[in-house]
């Protein structure tokens, strides 16, 4: 294959996984990282590297105008990258020492549960009657704008989210993901953040998450920017063309499809990676 073929390969690809990634929520690695390995032949390694600047990319486009809107909670953000940042540096560092084939599995099962968190019914859990006492010290609680004015909530369980951020830290690391399933379920689930909230503010986490690993990555010389290069460019495409989608069609009907095809990519990458392909 010729390097202009595959450039173009991986930058369709890329664009796709943007696409995906803008109307679902979820980064473009769960497209990348199986394109790249089961496709071109790539090594898992030089594609979770690959997936991780794709991360740091559409996090920094698409982070500034939640913020600038006033959804995104930065100081609930800034407080929770500390577990997800030295987490994210441990998850890159231990991957050189697990076989490709085990990473792909586990990668596998990780795309599995965030294709049934996409097509999850999605519950406001936010409360405002009460508040955990971190998130009073640490002055987590906030608001944000909706269609009939300015809506308060409260924060709850801050030291179970800081735990599952660690956690979500590590798979970001490992596999080249934005982890943004667990991360939601830490904010959603655990601290009761309204879900707007829950995911834009997980959105503004991605990339500083993605960067701390893509130290180590890029110190291996992981980070192969023939490979790197492309799939930045057209997942920053993909995720400019889904934006605009998104205000035109219903997004859970799509979600249901894009769940469909993450599943089948993720039986695969189980499925190789249990033969020993990879």
């Amino acid at each position: 294959m010729s390097v202009l073929l595959f450039t173009l390969i991986v930058l369709a690809g890329a664009l796709l996984a943007g696409l995906i990634g803008s109307l679902t929520g979820l980064g473009g690695g769960v497209i990348i990282i199986p394109l790249l390995t089961l496709v071109l032949g790539v090594d898992i390694h030089y594609a979770i590297g690959a997936s991780i600047i794709s991360v740091i990319a559409t996090s920094s486009g698409s982070a500034a105008a939640y913020v600038r809107e006033g959804i995104t909670n930065v100081r609930i953000g800034m407080f929770l990258e500390i577990a997800t940042t030295v987490s994210a540096v441990i998850g890159a560092v231990i991957t050189v020492f697990i076989d490709p084939n085990y990473i792909a599995i586990i990668f596998g099962s990780i795309l599995l549960f965030s294709s049934a968190m996409m097509i999850r019914k999605k519950i406001d859990r936010s409360d405002n009657d009460t508040s955990g006492r971190l998130a009073i010290f640490f002055k987590l609680n906030g608001s944000y704008p909706t269609g009939t004015g300015i809506k308060k909530y409260a924060v709850h369980n801050v030291a179970g989210g800081f735990f599952m951020m660690f956690i979500a830290g590590i798979v970001s690391g490992l596999l080249g993901i934005g982890s943004g399933a667990l991360k939601v379920i830490a904010m959603d689930n655990i601290m009761r953040i309204p879900f707007k909230v829950s995911t834009t503010t997980s959105n503004f986490m991605m990339g500083v998450t993605a960067a701390a690993s893509a130290v180590v990555y890029l110190h291996r010389g992981q980070i192969d920017p023939g490979i790197a290069m492309p799939v930045a460019v057209g997942v920053l495409l993909g995720a400019t063309i889904g934006s605009k989608i998104l205000m035109r069609v219903k997004a859970e009907r799509l979600k249901v499809v894009f769940a469909a095809v993450v599943t089948f990519l993720a039986l695969q990458m189980i499925y190789n990676g249990y033969m020993g392909r990879l």
